[in-house]
């Protein structure tokens, strides 16, 4: 690829950072030519379908080259960075191997035909289904360049072309526009398109017809609506893709797979906020997030404790329910890079200590962008709470792959009928989505029903736990 040694310089793959992905996108490079690294430094940061991960180098040595821009869109398995070695530290098996070399030896590989990477596994062995590599080293297909040839009457003789380098919703653009792509003159960085190169270039395309025309007053005029379907000045397109794109296509699988139903309760709650600042005072809860979301979730555990039979999901292919002895409870988290669901895994065997240290950590890690695509796998239910944008309350969709989820609305002061007068009480409403296919409106009535009446009296947390 360059001038370096195949004896001295070690080629770090971008491993599959997650079961099953193809690509990642470089958000941020920490390193640059020159740069001394260690093992298990970590050299970059990369944004893939499920979550930001950031990616240690597996060996000591110096920075020779980066072999893509930030904001590039890499395949698994394609090599990102290449770094010199210590002399008698250069890698044994060739740089062209299958799978990202890992940090440190695995002896057996994943049943599925994949071998273990860094991070997660690489991608299957078999090479035919891996996507065309990106970047300014891929060229025109052979019988696209036969094709030319023959037009230009000189069949044989057509010169490899690079392709331009453009990212997909900007190809997307050219081609809506009618602007080729080679014609352009890159402004990006390491000679990148943007869509204002694009836009330039089709502005003296849309003007030459209308300059002739002037007898017909209908045709000067049909270029308009592009033009103002791509208005830079009053638009802004933002590529779907990573988090966003992910959760789009998760939401629009399971909103057209499993059959939703929603049921409603309101409910006063009172009692739980007075016990929230009693735990806020308590020396076993100090340096823990204690708030109501810690005891809704605590209620909900109870409700599937008492009724195990909403914590399962379907089974398509082998038409089976599958039973969960197990409570990976998800929490519904906005972040910049959109809405994640990480879960708190074995939830159900957590004490009310360890369930709000557990959350703390859930938390503060998807706020500071680093959640991992395992804390976000294996989820069993779903807590999403739109309470803390002042929403009464919202009919949420399944996390794929679970049965339900429960929405949790905002806690005011309202007026309330309490013990046979009205008074001001703490009120809120709850919502249960829930898959019709395997829960029926007993069961899903049930298990809302009892997570209202605990947060009505909290002392049945210790009465029905």
């Amino acid at each position: 690829m360059t001038t370096m040694t195949e004896a001295s310089v070690r080629e770090f793959k971008m491993p599959d950072v997650g079961e099953g992905l193809t690509e990642a996108e470089i958000l941020k490079w920490y390193v640059q030519p020159g740069d001394t690294v260690t093992d298990g430094q970590v050299v970059c940061e990369v944004e893939t379908a499920k979550a930001a991960v950031e990616l240690p180098i597996p060996y000591d040595g110096v920075v020779r080259e980066l072999h893509f821009p930030e904001g590039t869109t890499v395949d698994v398995g394609t090599p990102i960075i290449a770094v010199a070695v210590a002399g008698g530290a250069a890698p044994e098996a060739p740089a062209e191997q299958p799978a990202a070399e890992p940090a440190r030896p695995q002896e057996e590989p994943k049943p599925e035909g994949r071998q273990p990477v860094l991070v997660g596994y690489g991608v299957a062995t078999s090479s035919t289904k891996r996507r065309p590599r990106k970047g300014p080293e891929v060229t025109v297909p052979a019988p696209a360049q036969a094709i030319q040839a023959e037009l230009n009457g000189h069949a044989g003789a057509v010169a490899e072309k690079p392709r331009p380098l453009a990212k997909p919703p900007v190809r997307k653009l050219a081609k809506d526009l009618g602007v080729d792509l080679a014609a352009i003159t890159p402004s990006g960085p390491d000679g990148i398109i943007t869509r204002e190169d694009v836009h330039a270039a089709a502005t003296p395309r849309t003007a030459e017809p209308q300059a002739p025309v002037t007898t017909a007053p209908a045709t000067p005029a049909a270029p308009a609506p592009v033009a103002s379907s791509y208005d830079a000045a009053r638009e802004t397109r933002i590529p779907i893709k990573g988090v966003r794109k992910a959760t789009a296509q998760a939401m629009v699988s399971s909103a057209f797979t499993a059959p939703h139903v929603t049921e409603f309760v309101t409910v006063d709650v009172t009692r739980t906020m007075k016990l929230v600042e009693e735990l806020k005072q308590d020396k076993d809860m100090q340096g823990l997030r204690v708030n109501p979301l810690l005891l809704i979730a605590k209620a909900l555990l109870v409700a599937i404790k008492r009724n195990p039979e909403i914590n399962a999901s379907w089974d398509e292919a082998n038409q089976e329910i599958v039973l969960k002895h197990y409570v990976n409870l998800g929490i519904a988290a906005a972040t910049p890079r959109g809405l994640i669901v990480p879960n708190i895994k074995d939830a159900h065997d957590k004490t009310l200590p360890q369930l709000a240290e557990a959350l703390g950590d859930l938390v503060s890690t998807a706020r500071e962008g680093k959640t991992s695509p395992a804390a976000m796998q294996g989820g069993t239910v779903t807590i999403t709470n739109v309470g803390v944008f002042g929403v009464d309350t919202g009919t949420p969709i399944l996390n794929p792959g679970e049965s339900a989820i429960l929405a949790v609305g905002a806690i005011k002061l309202q007026p309330w009928v309490h013990k046979g007068k009205v008074k001001p009480r703490q009120v809120t409403t709850l919502a249960l989505s829930f898959d019709h296919r395997l829960v029926d409106g007993e069961l899903g009535s049930k298990v809302l029903a009892d997570v209202a009446a605990i947060l009505e009296q909290p002392k049945r947390l210790i009465t029905w736990a």
